[in-house]
């Protein structure tokens, strides 16, 4: 499944985040700087969800906290992303 094409502000259908958010470890899009990102939920709540995404084509990664509005569910694997170690944030 590719990245949505559609900015999250002009989605017409309902969100589809679980009632009690993301699981940890789940892939997702995360919606940043007017693009859609890879990304992997490491803390979450029905409202909004701490991400690692990668912000640009390269192997960094950012860490941030972004409403449920911004994410959507990714099949994708990425190689960068996904094959890192999940470390929780202290």
């Amino acid at each position: 499944m590719a990245a949505p094409l559609l900015d999250p502000n002009l989605r017409t259908e309902p969100e589809t985040v679980p009632g009690a958010g993301f699981q940890p470890g789940t892939w997702v899009w995360v919606h940043t700087s007017g693009s859609w990102r890879p990304g992997i939920v490491l803390h979450s709540s029905p409202h909004a969800a701490t991400v690692r995404y990668r912000p640009a084509e390269g192997r960094g990664t950012s860490v941030d906290t972004v409403t449920s509005h911004s994410l959507a569910a990714r099949k994708d694997e990425d190689p960068f992303l996904d094959g890192a170690p999940m470390r929780a944030l202290r």
